[in-house]
């Protein structure tokens, strides 16, 4: 049934035409950067390159020594027209240190209209347009990017992206069909200014790990329209070996299921292929239930993947996606246990509100 949905969900977000932006509003784009991610350099010089009137970028980094300093320096002296701005914030007060870097740069951003990206992401010079002719509507206070992960070249890392692109887009098209975007994805998002005093500011953001879900939480809660925009974007993820890539995932799934607990265990639905496999190795003679589910799922994959994303990566390892799902369906049951995370080295604890703190 939800691979069905997917289909329909999938063909109705492809007809999503923006309407053109009849004013070009002064666009602040903010970015949080910590150490050098695979692939940093070239990311970054994708924002230099918008062709838009008038934007500026902001920078912020924890410390003076942080490497990603000279990177940023060298993109400014080879940008020196686009206006841009480097901020070193010291260390955060609270948990969600992204969540200060991001209250810093605000406050020191000149314009209302506001686009927040993590330093894993790559666009094309049309990104800031397309947000603008998004917030044409005076009702729209926040605009999330649907992404296309981009995998490193490890095998753990291919597996990860094959499952973002196909189930995990999946989710969300077929959320946002179903009740509309309540909610928000990163690694991109836009928003005005107002709508952020609105949720009572990103600081108030501080304790909660997956402080982009609860933004567009609040921003529909507070009567604002949340889109999903028609700009994909691109989503480097980078290439961690198997237990780094593990502890990744599971600091994923159990921060998901504390932040939509319906909506994790629903993912059960959105996965039909293991539990196939699992009712004909039980009962053999119900083989064609697994051939069906391998169908459906096949053409579920092909509308996010292949329609909504034009992944290359799927469509050349698309024999990667069964074991993909099962690798998903078992770290899946994994995150329904423990209550800890391991990020940038320290262990946190989730509390059930989605909350985090140091252990």
């Amino acid at each position: 049934m939800v691979c069905a949905l997917t289909l329909i969900a999938a063909f109705r977000y492809k007809r999503l035409r923006p309407a053109k932006a009849a004013d070009l509003p002064p666009i602040s784009m903010l970015k949080p950067l910590s150490g050098i991610d695979l692939g940093l350099e070239q990311n970054l010089r994708t924002f230099f390159q918008q062709k838009y009137p008038e934007y500026e970028i902001l920078f912020a980094v924890r410390s003076a020594d942080d490497p990603a300093i000279a990177v940023v320096e060298g993109l400014r002296a080879e940008y020196p027209s686009v206006p841009s701005r480097l901020i070193v914030t010291g260390d955060p007060p609270y948990p969600n240190a992204k969540v200060f870097s991001l209250d810093r740069m605000l406050k020191a951003a000149r314009y209302d209209l506001v686009v927040m990206a993590d330093s894993d992401v790559r666009v094309n010079p049309s990104l800031l347009y397309t947000i603008a002719s998004e917030f044409q509507d005076r009702d729209v206070g926040l605009v999330t990017c649907p992404y296309r992960a981009v995998a490193g070249p490890s095998f753990w890392s291919q597996i990860e992206a094959i499952g973002l692109n196909t189930e995990f887009l999946a989710g969300i098209l077929v959320a946002r069909m179903i009740e509309g975007m309540k909610f928000a994805v990163g690694p991109t998002i836009a928003a005005r200014r107002k709508t952020l005093g609105d949720i009572g500011g990103i600081d108030a953001l501080q304790d909660y790990l997956a402080e982009d879900f609860v933004m567009g939480q609040w921003a529909a809660e507070a009567g604002w329209k949340v889109l999903l925009s028609s700009y994909v974007i691109e989503h480097h993820i980078g290439s961690q070996p198997f237990a780094a890539n593990l502890r990744h995932r599971q600091r994923w799934n159990r921060s998901t299921r504390r932040s939509r607990p319906s909506g994790y265990v629903g993912r059960i639905f959105t996965n039909p292929l293991p539990l196939a496999i699992l009712l004909v190795a039980l009962t053999p003679a119900w083989w064609p239930v697994l051939a069906i589910a391998g169908a459906f799922r096949a053409a579920a994959a092909w509308a996010t993947a292949g329609r909504v994303l034009n992944d290359s990566l799927t469509r050349r390892l698309w024999w990667l996606v069964p074991l993909e799902d099962i690798a998903s369906f078992v770290l899946w049951l994994a995150g329904f246990f423990g209550g800890t995370i391991l990020w940038r080295g320290r262990e946190y604890e989730l509390s059930r509100d989605g909350k985090f703190r140091p252990v």
